[in-house]
C-alpha cells in the first residue's frame, strides 16, 4: 500500500511544529542581525561555507548520491558529503532522502509532501512548518529508505545532524567573533534554505521545459545558480538517476562539476549521466512551456 500521509491535507490536520517554526525564525534573525556585523571576511566565509553545504553537501551528497545513486563513492567519501550537508540544516540524510523520495514517486500528485497544486506558500515553507512531512522516526521512514536505515552512520548522522552548525559555529566565533557566526551559520543557513526551498516552489512554477514530463518540473536559470544546479529541474525529473542536470553547454551545473572532479581523481564511480547528443527523439521537447499554463489545462481538464 502507498503512503500518501505526507500531502498537505494529511499534514495540515498534525497540527504546527512549534520546535521548527521556533527555529527558523531565530535563524532568520540571526541572519538579519548579520546584516550589522557585515565584514569581507565573514562574507567569504559564509559564501564558502555555503558552496561546501550547499554543492559538495544537498547536491552532490543527500540528492544526487544518497537519493538517486547516480554515482557511487568510498564510504568514507560519501559519509564527509554528508556531513557538509547536515551543514544546510534541512534535515539528516535518513529524513531529507526519504522525502525527496516521497516527492518523485507522487510529484504534483496526491502524496507530494511540497508541490505547489497545494499552494505556493505551502510547496516553499509552509510544508517544513506544518504536519509531520520531515518529522517521522527512522522506523516509519524505512521504507523508503531502507539502504540508509541499514547504515549505523546515516542513523547517527541523522540523529545528530543538527551537532555540524555546533561544532561550526563554535570554531567561527573563535576565530572571527559575532560576524562570523552570524555570517557562516546563521545567514548562510538562511540563504541555502531558500535556494533548496525555490527548488520545490519556483522550479514547479516558473521556468522553461525541455522535456513532457507528467510533473509541473521546469530549468530556472536563477534556481541553478543559487543550488549549484539544482534548479535545471526538469532536466532531473525528465533523467532523476542522472548525475548531471545540466545537459546543455550552456546549463551551469556545479554539482556536476564536483562530480566530474571526483571521477578523474578515481573517488567517484558508476558516474550515469545523460547529454543531449545521446538522448533519443522521444520524449518529444516542449520547450518554454510555463508550468502555470499545464495546471490551468489540467484543470480544465478535471472540469
Amino acid at each position: 500500500m502507498q503512503d500518501t500521509s505526507l500531502g498537505a491535507n494529511q499534514a495540515r490536520t498534525d497540527g504546527f511544529n512549534w520546535g521548527t517554526a521556533t527555529a527558523m525564525f531565530l535563524f532568520h534573525v540571526g541572519a538579519v542581525a548579520a546584516l550589522f556585523f557585515f565584514t569581507w571576511k565573514a562574507f567569504f566565509v559564509a559564501c564558502f561555507l555555503w558552496w561546501v553545504s550547499g554543492s559538495w553537501g544537498i547536491g552532490m551528497a543527500y540528492h544526487r548520491l544518497l537519493t538517486h545513486r547516480g554515482y557511487k563513492t568510498p564510504k568514507w567519501l560519501e559519509y564527509f558529503l554528508t556531513w557538509c550537508a547536515t551543514l544546510a540544516l534541512e534535515g539528516g540524510p535518513i529524513f531529507w532522502v526519504a522525502t525527496h523520495r516521497i516527492h518523485h514517486q507522487f510529484s504534483d500528485e496526491d502524496g507530494d509532501p511540497h508541490s505547489p497544486r497545494d499552494g505556493k506558500w505551502w510547496s516553499h515553507m509552509g510544508w517544513i512548518l506544518t504536519g509531520r512531512s520531515m518529522h517521522h522516526d527512522t522506523t516509519t521512514l524505512a521504507r523508503y529508505v531502507p539502504d540508509l536505515t541499514k547504515d549505523k552512520v546515516h542513523v547517527w548522522l541523522t540523529k545528530y545532524h543538527w551537532t555540524s552548525n555546533v561544532i561550526v559555529g563554535a570554531i567561527l566565533f573563535a576565530i572571527g567573533g559575532l560576524p562570523w557566526l552570524f555570517w557562516g551559520v546563521f545567514a548562510r543557513v538562511v540563504i541555502g534554505l531558500h535556494s533548496t526551498w525555490a527548488v520545490n516552489s519556483v522550479t514547479h512554477l516558473w521556468g522553461s521545459r525541455r522535456f513532457a514530463t507528467k510533473d509541473l518540473s521546469t530549468n530556472n536559470f536563477l534556481v541553478a545558480l543559487l543550488t549549484f544546479g539544482e534548479g535545471w529541474h526538469n532536466n532531473h525529473h525528465a533523467h532523476p538517476v542522472s548525475a548531471r542536470h545540466g545537459i546543455a553547454w550552456y546549463e551551469i551545473d556545479t554539482n556536476w562539476y564536483g562530480i566530474w572532479l571526483l571521477k578523474k581523481l578515481g573517488l567517484a564511480r558508476h558516474v550515469y549521466k545523460v547529454s543531449l547528443d545521446n538522448l533519443p527523439p522521444k520524449p518529444a521537447l516542449t520547450r518554454d512551456v510555463k508550468a502555470a499554463e499545464l495546471a490551468a489545462s489540467a484543470a480544465a481538464a478535471n472540469d
